[in-house]
């Protein structure tokens, strides 16, 4: 049988009103299996601005995964009273939430919102000044023309550093030899040696509190890694001395290293 010319239009609008019927089910019920239908239904929509702005960058899935929140939102918000397609309401509400995460979430360290969202209105006012002054625009200015402090414009340039941080690879000078000597290399350590040489000084000290017996069975169980049992075996003695012995010579030992720190005051 032919299709007639309004046929698609009907089945256009045919299934419009499926998915509205969804939403309403969706917001009334909290269905998950209407809501799995209306995430598919949407998914490319989702997948269409996260790509649009994730520009190549390591956070795709990230900006996916924060548009799917923008798009459950906006299904619990939506009215179709508003006179307006689903998805002209859904896309400004999952744009925010991408941006929101752009914001928040790129930046290299943390920093305040009114930092991030000082930033570019600052950008914006150079442009304008620079162009009325025909020079660039000094603290001041900038300021008085955002009606916010000084301090609040220098704060925020010097945040702005901090927007994307420098590799520890890459290379900021040479060296007398000429071979490229990066960030890392200017980065201190901590010499391992100075903790491990600190607590063997505090055990060695603390060892002396003990009985050679307990010594003789901390050093079976903890060095050798011996059961209680073979332990007992070895030193003649039952496995239960040895787990009296071991519970106390342990017991000596924290009391020796609690009161090590204020003896040294």
């Amino acid at each position: 049988m032919p299709m007639g010319p309004d046929q698609p239009t009907n089945k256009s609008n045919k299934e419009e009103s499926e998915v509205y019927e969804w939403i309403k089910e969706f917001q009334e019920e909290q269905n998950e299996e209407v809501q799995t239908k209306l995430v598919k239904k949407f998914e490319p929509l989702v997948q269409s601005l996260a790509r649009k702005f994730s520009r190549g960058q390591d956070h795709d899935d990230d900006l996916y995964q924060v548009g799917m929140i923008g798009l459950l939102a906006a299904l619990r918000r939506y009215d179709p009273s508003y006179n307006r397609s689903f998805e002209s309401f859904a896309v400004p509400t999952i744009v925010g939430e991408i941006k929101r995460f752009i914001r928040d979430k790129t930046w290299s360290v943390h920093v305040p919102r009114r930092i991030k969202e000082l930033g570019p209105r600052i950008k914006k006012a150079v442009e304008e000044l620079t162009s009325e002054l025909q020079r660039s625009p000094d603290v001041h200015e900038i300021a008085a023309f955002l009606e916010v402090s000084e301090e609040e414009v220098l704060e925020t340039m010097e945040m702005g550093k901090s927007y994307q941080a420098l590799s520890v690879d890459r290379s900021i000078e040479a060296d007398q030899e000429g071979s490229a000597v990066t960030l890392l290399d200017l980065v201190g350590s901590a010499e391992e040696g100075y903790e491990k040489t600190d607590q063997q000084m505090l055990l060695e000290k603390a060892f002396a509190v003990l009985t050679e017996r307990e010594k003789e069975i901390l050093q079976c169980t903890y060095f050798e890694h011996l059961s209680q049992k073979e332990t007992g075996e070895r030193l003649g003695i039952s496995q239960m001395h040895v787990s009296r012995l071991q519970r106390r010579a342990l017991q000596k030992l924290r009391e020796s290293i609690r009161v090590e720190p204020s003896e040294c005051l």
